[in-house]
């Protein structure tokens, strides 16, 4: 668990506590206050204090978040109206634990169990030790490796990488510059190649033949363009044959708006990204003929060097080629026809347009956000892209 940065700050009737969790999961996350405790629990953070004052719940407390920022603010009302905090800005003393008030016994006999006592092992163990936050500049870090979308991000797994340790395939990519990173993807792909499993799936190819059938909702919507533009031999827009559930506008309603600085060099590594991210989506929207798995998160970051390598590029064909073998290398069907099918579902979605772009966009978005911990890929690339390519051209 990491120990967010926070402040604490007071006026006569409340305090204050400013909590910096720039990477966790807000849509859960668990405040616990009472007397001279207080306790807030997001992963991966976690933060509890044992404060110089007491405070109350009596209706009067109050909560928000700063998507921008990070930050959540909690508004506590004092137990005694008009009493002053002393040691507000003594981290290292609110850090510490309360000493235990209990009088448990030094000998406790087991092996005795009773009935009807619940197993206490799944609770979350609010004694943690912790240690104040330490902001180190990315200067001091001496930072080699950026990351995110346009490659605007950098630091951040140097505090995270054992918690998202399970969703991305390189290590310190913060110190890790972008040749070595492909290096070591290629080799971790040499040595995963299984030519056994290659060559069962290309003789017993049933399954594969099974998928190779089905339509997701794209193939139809195109086939339906099509037919319009030889119709009325007129470039219309796109964007009437895509509709949006009333999810997916809700997903839309709840993005921060935000301006992109990108020089030529971010922008075209955001499109060759961009076409990464969806070959791997279209091909887990295939293989599981549209339906959501415990797989489905699984499959697209894997099979997406821009989400599980942070790999960057210099061309369209380098994306081309890293798809296939990674194809080829580890989801359950390693077949080069699914390799060639997900290459013409991602032209068909890219010629619909941004309307269709941004629908697969948000789905994925939804997939990550439900999968733990794969929501900090959301934080690094697809929030991004959600709101970049309203304005795309």
């Amino acid at each position: 668990m990491l120990t967010p940065s926070f402040d604490l700050s007071q006026d006569p009737d409340f305090l204050t506590i400013a909590i910096r969790v720039p990477h966790a999961r807000v849509s859960e996350f668990d405040v616990y206050f009472q007397g001279v405790d207080f306790k807030f629990y997001a992963k991966p953070y976690f933060l509890r204090l044992t404060l110089p004052g007491r405070i109350v719940e009596n209706g009067s407390e109050q909560g928000s978040y700063d998507a921008d920022k990070g930050i959540f603010t909690i508004q506590l009302p004092k137990e005694t109206p008009g009493q002053h905090f002393e040691g507000l800005n003594m981290l290292t003393a609110l850090l510490a634990p309360r000493k235990s008030r209990t009088a448990k016994p030094l000998v406790e006999e087991i092996g005795a169990s009773e009935e009807g006592v619940e197993d206490d092992d799944e609770e979350f163990d609010w004694e943690i030790e912790q240690s104040p936050y330490e902001e180190v500049s990315e200067s001091a870090l001496n930072l080699q490796g950026h990351y995110g979308f346009g490659g605007l991000r950098s630091g951040v797994f140097q505090r995270l990488q054992d918690e998202f340790s399970d969703v991305i395939d390189i290590k310190d990519p913060d110190f890790t510059p972008a040749a070595e990173r492909r290096q070591k993807r290629l080799a971790a792909e040499l040595a995963k190649f299984d030519p056994d499993h290659y060559l069962a799936d290309f003789f017993e190819d049933e399954a594969v033949e099974q998928v190779l059938k089905y339509n997701p909702w794209w193939t139809n919507t195109y086939s339906k363009m099509m037919a319009f533009l030889e119709k009325s031999q007129e470039q219309e827009n796109h964007a009437v044959l895509v509709s949006f559930s009333e999810e997916e506008k809700y997903q839309l309603r709840k993005f921060v708006h935000k301006s992109y600085l990108l020089d030529k060099r971010a922008h075209r590594q955001v499109y060759y990204s961009l076409a990464d991210i969806l070959l791997a989506y279209c091909y887990e929207t295939r293989v599981n003929e549209g339906e959501k798995t415990v797989e489905s998160a699984w499959n697209i970051r894997k099979l997406s060097a821009t989400l599980c390598w942070f790999e960057t590029w210099t061309n369209v064909h380098e994306v081309l080629v890293s798809f296939g073998r990674r194809v080829l290398c580890y989801p359950l069907y390693r077949h080069f026809k699914l390799v060639m099918e997900a290459y013409r579902d991602t032209v068909k979605i890219l010629q619909l347009g941004k309307s269709a772009v941004l629908k697969c966009l948000l789905d994925i978005h939804r997939i990550f956000q439900e999968t733990d911990p794969a929501y900090i890929l959301n934080d690094l690339y697809i929030s991004d892209y959600c709101v970049w390519i309203q304005k795309a051209k």
